[in-house]
Parts: structure tokens; C-alpha cells; sequence
């Protein structure tokens, strides 16, 4: 008699079709290259077109399957006349974000309405509409880019906060509606990662020496840090996960 013994699952992603909003740069671009790497057939989305274009030539050019069109996520017509003419997707990653930091008692209103119609509304409402085709296929994965900061609270950064508490809310609401569906959602909580978005706050030596001190494997993170938890969250691998958060923070919310 032959032992069966576990078979370990896939984390390839051949034919499987992936959406990446905001994956024209940082954290975004490295969960494109992660995906296009592990096999899937890759759609970038930014507001940016000409980024896009750059990036789409450059990642064809290294034999990738990557196309990329505009949209912007605080449109929610926007949101879903795209995904009706470009889905159903197999593999949703939404890395949309903006902040506008400032002490609570400074915040403008425009400021508000900014962080809270990408970080948020849009979340919700590309999340619903990647939703309702992944219904049509079956199944598959939405994934999130929240923030360490939806787990805790950070100076000047009360929106920013309130907006990424907002995510993991509302992932693990939807977890519970379509998880009978076999649509998995979950979010994944970086730390201060060197991008385009933390320019201004790494390029202030107090406040870095601040943040290492809080990262207790005491270093920034890179968009690298990003890649192997978006590769594991779309595959087969991670199949059982849905409605929770992989963090990737160094430690700073361990206490």
C-alpha cells in the first residue's frame, strides 16, 4: 500500500486573470511584477496613463502578460463601466491610495473627502464590482492594501487611519457574504514603505530615526517586503484565508 502523503499547493498563477489598481508605482508596481512573475495574465489601472504605458512596455518587453488602461477609483461609474468591459477578474489587487497628513484639528474638508473617496469609497465599490463577475467564474481572490495604520493610530494621520480602519471593516464584512460564493477577501498591513507616498515623511531624518524605532526588526520597509504575501493571497495556496490581514510591519503593532 502507497502512504498518500500532502501535496503542497500551487502558488502558480497561469490562467488566471488579474486586476491591479494603482499598479503603476511602489507598492502597486510590485504586486503587478509579483503576479505577472507567478504567471497570471496582468491588468494595470492607474489614473496615470503615461506611468502605465511606461510600465506596460517595460514589463512586456521581459515577457510579461501585462495591458494597462486608465481609471480613476473615486469614480464609482467610473469603477463600474471598467470592470464590466474588462472583467471578470480571477484576481483583484486594489493598491489606490492617497493621504493628506495633518493634525485632527487641521484637517480641511476637501482633504477628507480626497482620502476617504479613493482609500475608501473606492475600495468598497472596486471590491463589489470585481465581486460580482468573480461570481460568474466561480470564485476568486480581492485582495487590499490597507495599511498598518488600520490596525492602530498614528500622528497626523487621523484620516489616513480612519480610512484603512475603514478597509479592514469592510473586508471582513464581505468575507462573510461571499465566502459561500468561494470569493476570498483580505487585506495586507505594511509598515512605512519606501514610495512615491512616504517621500515627504522619509526625507525627514527625526521622523525616520521615529519609525525605526518603532519597527522592531529596525528597517523600512522596501516594495519587495509586498510581493510574496500578494503572490500567496491570489494562489491556491492561501485558499482556506479570507476576511484577515497578513501584516507586514516589522513587528510595530506586536507592542
Amino acid at each position: 500500500m502507497v502512504m498518500e502523503i500532502p501535496k503542497t499547493p500551487s502558488f502558480r498563477l497561469e490562467g488566471r486573470k488579474a486586476l491591479v489598481i494603482g499598479g503603476g508605482q511602489g507598492i502597486g508596481l510590485a504586486c503587478s511584477v509579483a503576479l505577472a512573475e507567478a504567471g497570471a495574465e496582468v491588468m494595470i489601472a492607474s489614473r496615470n496613463s503615461a506611468r502605465i504605458a511606461e510600465v506596460v512596455d517595460e514589463m512586456n518587453a521581459r515577457g510579461f502578460k501585462v495591458a494597462g488602461y486608465k481609471l480613476d477609483v473615486s469614480s464609482v461609474q467610473e469603477i463600474k463601466n471598467f470592470l464590466q468591459e474588462f472583467g471578470p477578474f480571477d484576481i483583484l489587487v486594489n493598491s489606490a491610495g492617497m493621504a493628506r497628513h495633518a493634525s485632527s484639528l487641521e484637517v480641511e474638508e476637501i482633504d477628507y473627502d480626497l482620502v476617504m473617496d479613493i482609500n475608501a469609497r473606492g475600495a468598497y465599490f472596486v471590491a463589489v464590482e470585481a465581486a460580482r463577475g468573480m461570481e460568474q467564474l466561480g470564485g476568486g481572490s480581492i485582495i487590499q492594501i490597507s495599511s498598518q495604520m488600520g490596525l492602530v493610530g498614528g500622528l497626523d494621520r487621523t484620516v489616513y487611519c480612519a480610512s484603512k480602519h475603514a478597509i479592514e471593516g469592510m473586508t471582513k464584512a464581505m468575507a462573510m457574504e461571499w465566502g459561500e460564493k468561494n470569493i476570498r477577501i483580505n487585506t495586507i498591513c505594511p509598515t512605512f514603505v519606501k514610495t512615491e507616498l512616504t517621500r515627504d515623511t522619509l526625507n525627514d531624518p527625526d521622523k525616520v530615526e521615529w519609525i525605526k524605532s518603532k519597527i522592531k526588526l529596525g528597517r523600512l520597509g522596501e516594495p519587495e517586503d509586498i510581493m510574496g504575501a500578494v503572490v500567496f493571497l491570489a494562489s491556491d495556496a492561501s485558499s482556506l484565508i479570507t476576511g484577515t490581514n497578513i501584516v507586514i510591519d516589522g513587528g510595530w503593532t506586536a507592542g
